[in-house]
């Protein structure tokens, strides 16, 4: 996949320094539409003086922008909220940590992806399958039926199923 130089631009113009930036959503799955925007996650680093104190830092930015008819959602996450999310079994930021499409990468990136793999248990596998439950509701409400959900439900199915009961690896996540 060629990346638009403006993804790279707003990873430059941010105040932090990138750990990484991953492209997520549906460019990630393989189903963009024509109207998708680019969904940029990542993890960033704040200053010392941010993260120890009563005063700390900002732990998540966002910024939401269309520039040069490229429609973009950045979300970084500081490094001491990342890993808490990483301990919480939370599948989202795996897929951000291990996402093929890298906008931009460090060396602790890749120390960060070698420490996750002994963080994956069997519970990530309830976390994709919670997701599959509620995007299968809101499928069964649309009239008429729209595929871009079905996609997602059938996504996170196979997401899943790349985990055995004892949360280990079956091999490539179906994403990667």
């Amino acid at each position: 996949m060629n990346l638009h130089p403006r993804l790279h631009e707003v990873v430059k113009e941010q105040k932090f320094p990138m750990v990484f930036v991953t492209i997520s959503g549906a460019h990630l799955y393989g189903f963009p539409s024509p109207d998708s925007d680019y969904d940029l996650r990542g993890v960033h680093v704040l200053p010392v003086r941010d993260v120890v104190g009563l005063d700390t830092g900002t732990e998540t930015i966002e910024v939401s922008e269309t520039r040069e008819n490229i429609e973009l959602d950045l979300v970084t996450h500081d490094i001491k909220k990342f890993f808490k999310l990483l301990l919480k079994k939370n599948g989202y930021v795996l897929e951000q940590l291990y996402s093929p499409l890298v906008v931009h990468s460090t060396p602790e990136h890749d120390e960060l992806r070698a420490i996750a793999k002994g963080c994956i248990t069997r519970y990530h596998s309830h976390h994709y399958l919670g997701f599959a439950e509620t995007e299968w509701k809101l499928l069964n409400k649309e009239s008429p039926t729209r595929i871009k959900p079905l996609l997602y439900v059938y996504r996170v199915s196979v997401d899943r199923d790349t985990h055995d009961a004892h949360g280990r690896s079956r091999g490539k996540p179906a994403h990667s």
